[in-house]
């Protein structure tokens, strides 16, 4: 069966000593939490050892940002799987709306980030949505249909039970738009229903989907019971630990 998972993306935020005191908050709540859901974070590249050494002894998982589509080389500022993986952290996201809206990035540039992560032994947390002319055009499910296509379909099935999905909705996120729980229990539930046409239903119903949006303390329990919801990708939240923690409680 799927996992449930709180992942905390914490985008260009907090200099090293507001990082390093939130991973300890964090690390202190984790040692005590009986948490029914895996906690992920994804905190800048510069502090992911940091990280993954504040973490070793809890049930933390840590993430990076983004990674690199190629294995090595003349590629500055990039991170490569491979230096991921040998710090011990456990995958990244790949596919942010921020990384798609500032940075130019594809499905195709996902397609291969997502493959490449997978060979290393990586988890990626791949992320899709419509921005918001694409919902008020009624192309919501036409775009999601078309990321998810050609960003995992290429993978074998014992590949993509080991993919996280994220369904970002770029609507309604800093444009005063506001995505309801069956709005988005909508779309999780047909990128599952692509993933089960492609793959089987045993198959989908293997794949943890988590819902993007704004999720905070006050809706995180309706969000997360939805029947195709297995948690959520927190940004702002997840930089508070009041905030993170009674997120990561809703599924209690």
């Amino acid at each position: 069966m799927r996992k449930n998972i709180v992942a905390g993306n914490w985008k260009m935020n907090k200099d090293f000593p507001g990082a390093q005191s939130l991973m300890e908050e964090l690390a202190a709540y984790a040692a005590n939490s009986s948490a029914n859901c895996e906690i992920y974070i994804a905190p800048p590249a510069l502090y992911t050892v940091t990280a993954k050494n504040t973490f070793e002894n809890t049930k933390v998982e840590v993430f990076t940002q983004d990674m690199s589509e190629h294995e090595s080389g003349a590629y500055t500022g990039e991170i490569s799987a491979d230096m991921i993986k040998s710090v011990g952290a456990k995958g990244s996201i790949i596919g942010h709306s921020e990384r798609r809206q500032y940075h130019g990035e594809t499905d195709s540039h996902c397609n291969k980030k997502v493959k490449l992560a997978l060979d290393k032994g990586l988890t990626p947390i791949y992320c899709n949505g419509e921005t918001l002319e694409q919902r008020k055009a009624g192309q919501h499910l036409d775009v999601v249909k078309n990321q998810t296509e050609t960003a995992l379909f290429t993978l074998s099935a014992d590949e993509i039970k080991k993919v996280v999905i994220a369904y970002e909705p770029v609507w309604a996120i800093g444009t005063g738009e506001t995505a309801t729980p069956e709005q988005a229990q909508e779309i999780h539930a047909h990128i599952r229903s692509l993933i089960a046409a492609k793959y089987g239903q045993e198959v989908a119903d293997e794949v943890s989907i988590l819902y993007g949006g704004s999720v905070k303390p006050d809706n995180a329990k309706e969000i997360f019971s939805q029947p195709d919801i297995d948690g959520g990708l927190i940004g702002g939240a997840a930089l508070k630990i009041e905030d993170f923690s009674k997120i990561i409680g809703a599924f209690n």
